[in-house]
């Protein structure tokens, strides 16, 4: 049975694996952090006098003077090579920096981040200042898992917004967190909040375009969908954010996430390997899509699940998922895909009416009011990040969270146990 008890963290690495969410911010006190970095960086083509680098909590106005002395890789994107130069830095920053006309190649402006180079391509690039996001602090309560100078962990509740979007100006995790940190007011542009950029990360993924990335995601470097409970981290200077971006990038932050589910997976415990890609009908909606591609717009996607109980006679399970890549509403789709929607997924098909069909019928009639009642109150996908694990972007230790499952989670899971409950045999 999945333990209930309070957040708490891991400082063995061998404790209950996690998983982050970022947004990045400067400490409270404003004088710890240089806001303008004057001088020229002038990058070594060594690796070694690379790393000598010292490590930077700002990059604004950090300049990049350097030729191109090979491209045996083929294709040299403009973007990551400049991104490969400076240490540390992300390279939505320095796409910013792009779009914004401050690089030059031989001379000539060039605001196309897939700009190709060649070898003795003369590059000349200045890191914008970060613009700010169009967000006021709120006094808003946080369950502030953890917290240090460079990151923050929070526990976010069902229905809270994590940024910033029309619609929901005000009330989200970021005006939570820029009171909480003690920063001023930041402005976004409304056209800038959402696009349909690749993401990240997971289903969490932060999906903001260039210009948005690079002001708000001083911070968030995934999301948590509005439904979805749980764990996220949040980057609080420069180097913390490129840092924690990387480690999603390449698959090791580990995530554990629990859903209730229309019906039980079969088999009970296995791999979820198929491609997700937006659906063409539903731009709101991701779809699993087997094959390789779909359109030229999937991308691979894999999901580890292991089911815990066995609910309701079968009507429900509680399941747990592991995630190996960070694919936008990953584990709804894939959840749709197998043919168990989330309860209360209304998107995914994990509707109210789903939910009795299976569950009616597995209920003792004494029990049927109260069914009724229990699935009416169905509100959001019932989904949440149990556990979070990281490398710390400045000491290095591996960090370890785990949180348990909000009030409404835990009553429908009681629920659900009460009309049935049997644990699966299970194969990994």
């Amino acid at each position: 049975m999945v333990s209930l008890n309070s957040c708490c963290l891991f400082p063995s690495t061998k404790a209950l694996q996690i998983y982050p969410s970022f947004l990045f911010l400067s400490p409270r006190n404003p004088k710890l952090l240089p806001f303008t970095i004057s001088r020229i960086l002038r990058a070594s083509s060594s690796s070694a006098a690379k790393h000598q680098e010292p490590i930077r909590t700002s990059y604004a106005g950090v300049q990049l003077e350097e030729t191109v002395d090979e491209t045996k890789q083929g294709k040299l994107r403009l973007d990551s090579w400049i991104s490969s130069r400076i240490q540390g830095i992300s390279r939505a920053r320095v796409q910013s920096s792009i779009k914004s006309g401050l690089v030059t190649v031989n001379g000539r402006v060039v605001d196309k981040v897939s700009h190709s180079l060649r070898t003795g391509d003369e590059v000349n690039c200045l890191i914008s200042e970060l613009q700010p996001l169009r967000a006021e602090p709120e006094d808003i309560p946080l369950d502030i898992v953890y917290e240090d100078h460079h990151v923050l962990v929070v526990n976010k509740p069902p229905h809270m917004v994590v940024h910033p979007a029309p619609g929901n100006a005000t009330g989200t995790l970021v005006n939570g967190i820029l009171h909480h940190c003690s920063l001023p007011t930041v402005a976004l542009s409304e056209k800038d909040v959402l696009s349909d950029t690749e993401d990240v990360s997971d289903d969490e993924a932060f999906s903001y375009g260039v210009s948005a990335a690079a002001s708000v995601r001083p911070g968030i470097v995934h999301r948590l969908d509005k439904g979805t409970s749980g764990l996220l981290v949040v980057a609080k200077d420069e180097h913390s954010h490129a840092h924690l971006s990387e480690q999603f990038k390449q698959h090791t932050i580990q995530r554990v996430y629990i859903s209730l589910t229309c019906g039980v997976p079969s088999p009970s415990a296995g791999l979820v390997d198929i491609p997700i890609g937006r659906d063409s009908n539903n731009r709101i909606r991701m779809v699993a899509v087997p094959g390789l591609s779909h359109h030229g717009r999937a991308r691979h996607a894999a999901s580890r699940y292991k089911v815990i109980e066995v609910l309701a006679g079968g009507g429900s399970a509680l399941v747990q998922w592991r995630l190996e890549t960070g694919r936008t509403h990953q584990i709804r789709a894939h959840a749709k895909y197998m043919g168990i929607p989330l309860l209360g997924d209304e998107v995914y098909g994990g509707t109210k009416s789903t939910a009795l069909s299976l569950l009616r019928p597995r209920t003792p009639p004494n029990y049927n009011d109260k069914l009724s009642l229990l699935v009416s109150r169905f509100e959001r996908p019932y989904l949440h990040a149990l556990a979070l694990g990281f490398e710390h972007p400045h000491s290095s230790e591996k960090m370890h969270f785990s949180c348990p499952p909000p009030p409404d989670f835990s009553a429908i899971l009681t629920h659900l146990r009460k009309i049935g409950i049997e644990k699966p045999i299970s194969k990994e």
